[in-house]
C-alpha cells in the first residue's frame, strides 16, 4: 500500500486523480458488466466485464483527469490572487 501511495503522490494533482477514478471507475464498471452478463448469458458473462468495464476506465479517467485540471486552475487562482 506504501508503494502505491509513494508513486501516487509524484504524480501531478490532474493526473492522480484521473487514475484513481479511472480505476475505482472500471472496477464499478467491470463489476457491473459481470452482473449484466451472467443474467444475459452466463457462458459469454466475462466478455461483458470487459464491454463495461473498459469505457468506464475511459471515462472515469477522463472524469478525474477534468476534475483535477479544475481543481488545480482553481487552487491557482485563488493563491494568485
Amino acid at each position: 500500500m506504501d508503494d502505491v501511495r509513494a508513486i501516487l503522490g509524484d504524480l501531478p494533482r490532474p493526473l492522480r486523480w484521473g487514475v484513481i477514478a479511472g480505476f475505482v471507475a472500471g472496477v464499478l464498471g467491470a463489476v457491473a458488466g459481470l452482473v449484466l452478463g451472467l443474467l444475459a448469458h452466463p457462458a459469454t458473462a466475462w466478455f461483458a466485464v470487459l464491454e463495461v468495464g473498459v469505457p468506464a476506465a475511459a471515462v472515469g479517467g477522463l472524469l478525474g483527469l477534468l476534475a483535477g485540471s479544475l481543481v488545480t486552475a482553481t487552487s491557482r487562482l485563488r493563491h494568485a490572487g
